[in-house]
């Protein structure tokens, strides 16, 4: 699983990574989470507003912070 966090590095961007992160450990799945600043690359997944949630080449969560819970269903498919 290829997952990546989409985002300047503000405040909402690292809490959606620690949540991911943290699902990640409940659901005991190993994955690559990656960070992505630049914001030419962050626009070319369609998010005009962060953070951003890829998982596998798709978008799944934009301009919101999902709870660890709403993560934890997501990735568990």
């Amino acid at each position: 699983m290829d997952i990546k966090v989409l985002g300047p590095g503000c405040r909402n961007c690292v809490t959606l990574e620690a949540r991911t992160r943290e699902a990640l450990d409940q659901l005991g799945l190993d994955a690559e989470v990656e960070k992505v600043t630049d914001p030419a690359e962050i626009v070319g997944y369609g998010v005009l507003s962060t953070p951003g949630l890829v998982v596998d080449g798709e978008l799944v969560f934009a301009g919101k912070v999902p709870s660890v819970r709403q993560l934890t269903g997501l990735l568990s498919r």
